[in-house]
């Protein structure tokens, strides 16, 4: 089992690897090279730079992905990908994609285009809270302890 996870806005990636090392599950952390860093990563901990043009993380986590593996995502299309090869995906405000919720999210992210596209402004995502932090952090110790 590895974890992947969609690092150009992931705010939970140090309880991610903290989390993941201490039961020496290895993380991926895939992002884009406008988000170079020369910081060495702990052991257990690989760095993997894509272009940055859109979905191009997205498409390199699913070449990598197997089945069983961890892809923390906030982006609905990939954790839709995720679930379709058997993977484990979550999103970083501490709850786990499903095949009974993504259609919905999905649905969701459709509508919201679309209105955007006829010149409605729509609400973005609710700021990141601690709260949120400390669900992920709750949700992320189960799933990996199964």
């Amino acid at each position: 089992m590895k974890i992947y996870i969609d690092a150009d806005a992931c705010p939970v990636k140090d309880i991610i690897i903290s989390e993941a090392t201490n039961v020496e599950i290895p993380v991926v952390l895939v992002t884009s090279f406008s988000h170079f860093s020369n910081a060495e990563q702990q052991s257990g901990v690989e760095t993997i730079y894509v272009d940055s043009g859109a979905d191009a993380a997205d498409y390199r986590i699913m070449k990598l992905a197997k089945t069983g593996d961890i892809i923390v995502t906030q982006d609905y299309g990939l954790a839709s990908l995720g679930l379709a090869k058997g993977c484990i995906v979550l999103h970083h405000k501490g709850f786990s994609y499903t095949n009974e919720n993504i259609d919905q999210l999905l649905q969701t992210r459709y509508l919201s285009a679309m209105a955007r596209k006829s010149g409605k402004r729509t609400k973005g995502p609710k700021p990141f809270t601690s709260e949120d932090r400390d669900k992920f952090l709750e949700h992320f110790k189960k799933v990996i302890s199964r």
